[in-house]
Parts: structure tokens; sequence; C-alpha cells
């Protein structure tokens, strides 16, 4: 029999019995039990008349097999976690590695983020002046009677366009980079940025990448440098050439919708262009890029009319004829020279030769060498269309041809309605102040007339109103303080008021603290020539501080002061405000009843007056916060 220290470190395993309490036994993991069943035996032979020994071999048995599964489970789970670990791990180092390499995440209320958003609309306008000029490669040849390819011109907008798409991939990758406002926060506030990368990156990918992505195939680069080159010739190059087409049209489409929807979205810092000379550029850009657009559809159309013909020439013959539409066939002599001499052919390019309708002009262009000349062409008929909503145009029966001239139709009158109204209101913008100060002057004459003002208080009130618009440029300074940080007023007040610290010269003397509190309350006054500004036996009910003009006291015995730049007119105010109040025990004053203070001169304006002023109540205000103001004696 084993001691019972042979088993101090073998776990122990819970056994049920018939019994209402557990006990526990050594567990080994020995698969060999002690005893074994007589040969040919089975358990029906084990009964009740069973020896003890054979009882213990049937509990050891059972006692062995429970924990095996439980053991080989722990160790599958152990090794999972090991391996999702170590994968985790790698994840995690890979992008800590790749992470350090990108951009850091980008503000998008950041003034560079606001640049990059003003560089991508200008990139999208060039990758959508870019497109069309895919068409003008491809030109006729008249003597031959067939299309042929300019290939060096081909081969440098393919390297334009390779540029283009290079910049969007720049967006792309600095989109996945680009912090955004969480939807669910915007309820109180500008809303939470969202800073994480991965958060970024999904819903970038589930917003606009499909369409970014899109724009930035380069099929027509693949369809141009790669495919055209081996088709020209067999019967596949004209599907190849109407693809090249249909893939610049969408991929043009999708540029434009990007553009529109980047224009005229609101982003986190407000729109894109929020200037008048900018929107001015951008609207007449769109103009432009718009005739560039069916200039250059119009030449497409043409080049396939004429195709049309030259098919339709060869009637129903084999491919053969077809395949000599396409310049560099190699067949006979004998078989060019025939084609040449085609009487159907020939007339593709007579105006009555087929139904070209709108298209007459553009097959003339489109056996002309210079290219110059085919594009500024096709621009200047894409302009004069939109500006006349092809009122000079009358189609043929062909039905893509009417939907084309329907199209700039509405085209025309959108960007009549659109751009050329926002130019107009750029334009009324640059007068707009003449415009408010003109609307303003006529209702106050008709108001003045309404009263029945005598014409010397209308003329006093005309430069009253004409000289205070000049001294504020025609804008109500308080309005654009309401919002502002409190902080950022005390410095605009500072800055506003600093010519008052350099020329009142009592304010050089002052702290700052009193200073914030006094331009905090002051407000800018003027008085025309002859103004009284104070009255013998009148009340004083504010202090001026002399900015710009002059101003001349006269006493009670006629004596003359003349008050310039930086003098105070009603300092006495101050004196009074410190003899009508009582003070507290913590320093403080409290306002005592008084009817006011009397001044003992009259004040009138010299000249023009510029100045700022404080008012009683303002002045009691700040005499109650700072008990010791007084005014600094002049050494």
């Amino acid at each position: 029999m084993a001691s019972p220290d042979e088993y101090d470190d073998v776990p122990m395993l819970p056994v049920s019995d018939t019994s209402s309490s557990s006990r526990t036994r050594p567990f080994t993991s020995s698969p060999e039990p002690p005893f074994s069943l007589p040969p040919g035996g089975s358990s029906d032979s084990v009964g009740a008349s069973s020896s003890q020994p054979e009882r213990n071999h049937d509990y050891n048995c059972k006692a062995s097999q429970i924990p095996t599964p439980r053991v080989s489970a722990t160790s599958d789970s152990t090794s999972h976690n090991a391996l999702d670990d170590d994968a985790k791990g790698w994840a995690r180092r890979f992008a800590t590695s790749i992470d350090k390499y990108l951009p850091r995440i980008m503000n998008p209320h950041s003034k560079d983020v606001q640049k990059r958003n003003h560089f991508f609309a200008y990139s999208c306008l060039f990758s959508i002046f870019v497109d069309p000029f895919f068409f003008y490669p491809i030109e006729v040849n008249k003597e031959d009677k067939c299309m042929k390819i300019n290939w060096p011109m081909a081969n440098s907008i393919v390297a334009i366009r390779c540029f283009s798409d290079l910049l969007y991939l720049v967006n792309i990758l600095l989109q996945c980079r680009l912090a955004y406002v969480a939807p669910g926060s915007t309820v109180v506030g500008a809303g939470q940025l969202v800073n994480d990368p991965i958060k970024i990156v999904c819903r970038y990918f589930r917003g606009k990448f499909i369409h970014d992505f899109l724009i930035m195939i380069p099929f027509p680069q693949i369809l141009i440098a790669w495919l055209i080159p081996y088709v020209i010739g067999i019967s596949e190059a004209n599907d190849t050439k109407n693809f090249l087409r249909i893939v610049v049209l969408i991929q043009c489409t999708l540029k434009i919708h990007r553009l529109i929807f980047l224009l005229a979205g609101q982003r986190p810092t407000g729109f894109i262009f929020e200037s008048s000379w900018d929107n001015f550029f951008i609207n007449l850009a769109t103009f432009m890029l718009a005739g560039h657009i069916v200039g250059s559809c119009w030449y497409l159309f043409g080049l396939q009319r004429v195709n049309q013909c030259l098919r339709d020439a060869c009637g129903r013959s084999d491919d053969a004829c077809e395949q000599l539409i396409d310049c560099g066939s190699e067949y006979d002599r004998d078989v060019l020279d025939a084609w040449k001499g085609n009487v159907k052919a020939s007339a593709c390019f007579e105006e009555n030769g087929f139904h070209y309708g709108i298209y007459w002009k553009a097959v003339n262009l489109t056996h002309e060498s210079n290219i110059l000349t085919r594009y500024s062409y096709s621009l200047f008929w894409g302009i004069q269309q939109i500006s006349t909503l092809a009122g000079n145009q009358v189609p043929s029966y062909y039905f893509w041809e009417v939907l084309f001239t329907m199209a700039i139709i509405g085209l025309g009158l959108f960007l009549f309605a659109l751009l050329i109204g926002n130019m107009q209101n750029f334009l009324q913008s640059l007068g707009r102040r003449n415009t408010e100060m003109t609307l303003r002057r006529r209702d106050m004459d008709q108001w003045m007339s309404h009263r029945q003002f005598p014409e010397s208080i209308k003329m006093r009130v005309q430069e009253s109103d004409l000289f205070h618009w000049t001294s504020t440029g025609g804008v109500n300074e308080e309005l654009f303080f309401e919002n502002m940080p409190d902080d950022l007023q005390r410095d605009i007040r500072r800055h506003l008021f600093a010519v008052l610290k350099n020329k009142v010269r009592m304010f050089s003397k002052m702290d700052e603290p009193i200073l914030d509190a006094i331009r905090e309350r002051l407000k800018q006054r003027t008085y025309l020539k002859s103004s009284m500004v104070l009255v013998r036996k009148g009340l004083v009910n504010k202090m001026v501080f002399i900015v710009r003009g002059k101003m001349e006291s006269i006493g009670e015995d006629g004596s003359t002061t003349p008050l310039l730049e930086g003098d105070v007119c009603g300092e006495e105010l101050l004196t009074w405000c410190h003899e009508t109040s009582s003070g507290n025990t913590d320093g403080t004053r409290i306002k005592m009843p008084s009817k006011g203070l009397l001044s003992n001169r009259d004040v009138w304006c010299v000249t023009n007056v510029e100045a700022f002023s404080l008012s009683v109540a303002d002045l009691e205000d700040i005499v109650s916060l700072f008990p010791t103001l007084e005014i600094p004696k002049e050494s």
C-alpha cells in the first residue's frame, strides 16, 4: 500500500458515490489498469459475486478515463490562444512599423487640410480637363478614307493622365488618414473627432472609396498603350476604340459628380471656397470646362458619324472592307486603290453625302492636320452652343444627335441659372457697400421727408451719417464680438483701442486690468464740425476721449481751452462718481442717490472729431470694481 506522502503532488479527483458525501482519489495518467478481465469474459460475468480486486479494477479504469478529454481540450485551447496571440502580435508590430512611414492622422479643421482641399479641387478640375483630350488623337485621313491615331499626341496625353491619376492616388491615401466627425456627436457643438486609423479607413471604404477607385483606374492608358496598337486593322479595332470612348466618358462623368459634391458640400470648416474671388474663378473655370467637354464630345460624335458613313459605304461585303477603315491595314495595292475610288466612301466627305446634321463642321474638322485648329474650334463651338442654348443648330433625325442637342440646351440653362448668376452676384458684391449706403440714404431721406425735417437738419443728418459710415466702413463692430471667446474679445479690443493708450495721456499710466475694463465699455463716437459735446448747466453724461480732431472748451468766464488729440472731455465725471459712492468694508463702493453732475462749460467741435466715449453707468461700474481709480497727475 502506498504511503500517504506518495500522493502529495498528485491532483485529487472528486468522485461521487451512492452516499451524499464525496471523497477524493489520486489521479494518475497511467493507461494500464492494475487488473484485467479474464479471457473471453464480459462485463456481464462480473456480478455480485465478483471479487473485491475486480471491483477496484473497474473503479480505477473509470477514474483514469474521466480527466483524459479535459486535459486534451485544455491543451488545444492553450495552443490555439498562443497562435492567435502570435498573429495579433505580428499584425500589431507590422502596423506599428508601417504607421511611422505614413502621415499622421490629420485634423479636418487644420490649415493644412484646408489647403489640401483647395489643391484637390483644382486637381479635379485639371483631371476633368485632361480626359476629353483622348478624343483628339483620332483623326481622319481624307485621301485614304480611313481613320488613324496621332501616336505622339496620344502618348503625351497618356503621360499627363498618369500624372493626374497620381495626384488622385495621393488624395485617396490622405483620405485614409483624415479624421472625421462622429455623426452622433453633432447634437452639441462641432462634434467629436474620430482619430482611430482603422475606423477612418473602414468609413472611407464604405463611402467614397469605390467611386474614387473607379476614377483612378488607368483604363485609357492601358487601351492606348497596350491594346489598340495590336488590334489596328482587325475587326476588333472599332469595338476597342468605342470602349475607349465609353470609358473616358464614364470616368469624366464620375469626376464631374465628385467635383460638384466637393464644391457644393459643406466641410467641417465650412465651404472649400468662401471668398468672392475664389468663387468667381471657380465659376468661370466651370463654364469654360463645360464648353471644353461639349466641344470635345461634338468632335467625338462627328468622328463616329464619319466612321458610320464609311461602314455604310462597305455595304454587306466581308470584313476586309471594314478593316480598311483603320489606316495601316496590310492589303494589296489594288484593294487599297479600289477603296480610295469608292464613290460611296468619297460621298462621306460631302455635305449632302450623309445626314450629318449638327456634325457637318466637325466632319470637316476631323481631317484637319493641325491639332490646335481642331481643339480651338471645338472649344469655340461648345462655348457658343452653351451660351446660345443651341439656338442656331438644326439636328437630323438621328436619335442620339437629337438627344445630344437637348443635353446642350439643358446644360446651358443650368449654367445660366447657376454659374452666370453666381458671377453676377460676385460683380454686384464688389459694389455691395455702395449699394447699402445708397439704400440707407434713400430710407433716411424718405423718413426725414415724412417727418418734415427742415433742410438745415436734413443736411446735418446726411453729413453725420456719411461721416459715421466712413469711419466704421459700414460695419457694426459690436455684432462680431457676440460669439467670440472672452480672451479673443480682449485681444481684439486691445488692438482696436491701442491708439488710446498712445494718444490719451491718462491711459498711459493705468494698469492693464483697469484698461481692459474700460475697453469693454468704450463706444466709438463721431462728431461733426460745430457740434456741441457739453452744454453749460447741462448734465455731463459721458467722458469723451479725443482720438482725431479738435474741440474747444469755453468756461464761465469766457476763457477758451483747446482740446486736441489725447485730451479728455468730461474728466470731472470720474471725481463725481467717487464722491457719490460710499465704501464697504471689503473695499467695494456702493452708488449713492444723486441728481447728476452739471457742466460749468461749453465744449464744441472745431473740426470733425473721432472719439471714444464712456457713459456714466459704465464709469460707475468701473469705479465700483476699482475704487482707487483716479486720473493720473501729469508730471
